[in-house]
């Protein structure tokens, strides 16, 4: 099976989505660019997490064909491959339903900096503009809203995108953001919010350009059972028709 690594992370993280709560059913999207090419792995559409196998996941081309796999893609393929035409940074892309996150992108407001960790996305999490899911008017208005200074953005009505150079770390960005909704959300409802200032956000956003790399990583901490262990993995005899 060609790129299997990158399929069974794909199944792994949307197994995670679950157990971390930023997402139910089989709502949201993983995929993960092929290093030095225009292709993408890319989560199917309509298939339980528990249920996924790594062979479900499809490879596409920067055109939206499907060259590997017999799955369709998720329905928001077209989103995911706009933000990796903008974005040669971004190596890996985290969709999530995430409930204090789709709470903010409901009410169609932005997080602004009420907490540090917003320094994951980068100075606020902007909104994009709403459109139906998994049309070409979303793919672009999120790419758009994301440019080169977001690594997360709110889809109005919808959720949260999140990007990073590998999916751990989108994952990470999807994960520290529902948490300061949370917050943000918590301090709206008791107070006002004590926002942080421009030239702080700019400190914490210099001091996170070098986060993560002097300390082990969450799987060198604890290490995660690899998905070829997980019930519904392939075995090294499954093949497929590449195309």
């Amino acid at each position: 099976m060609k790129h299997e690594n990158e399929r069974n992370e794909v199944v792994d993280y949307l197994r995670r989505m679950l157990v971390a709560r930023l997402t139910t059913g089989s709502g949201g999207n993983i995929s993960i660019r092929i290093s030095g090419t225009d292709h993408f792995c890319m989560s199917p559409t309509g298939i339980g997490y528990d249920a996924m196998r790594p062979k479900d996941v499809v490879v596409m081309d920067g055109e939206g064909r499907v060259v590997a796999g017999k799955r369709a893609p998720s329905s928001e393929w077209r989103m995911h491959a706009a933000v990796y035409a903008a974005r040669s940074d971004v190596g890996a892309i985290v969709h999530t339903h995430s409930a204090f996150a789709a709470t903010f992108a409901c009410l169609r407001e932005e997080i602004p900096p009420v907490h540090y960790l917003i320094g994951f996305a980068g100075r606020n999490v902007p909104v994009a503009p709403y459109a139906t899911y998994g049309s070409e008017e979303l793919a672009l208005a999120a790419a758009e809203t994301l440019g080169r200074d977001h690594n997360a953005v709110l889809l109005a009505t919808h959720g949260l995108l999140a990007v990073g150079h590998d999916v751990g770390m989108a994952f990470t960005v999807a994960e520290e953001i529902e948490f300061v909704a949370q917050i943000y959300w918590q301090t709206r409802a008791i107070g006002t919010p004590v926002l942080l200032s421009d030239e702080e956000m700019q400190r914490i956003i210099e001091k996170f350009r070098t986060y993560g790399q002097q300390i082990p990583t969450r799987e060198e901490i604890s290490p995660a059972a690899p998905t070829s262990m997980i019930a519904g993995s392939d075995s090294p005899g499954d093949e497929e028709s590449e195309r």
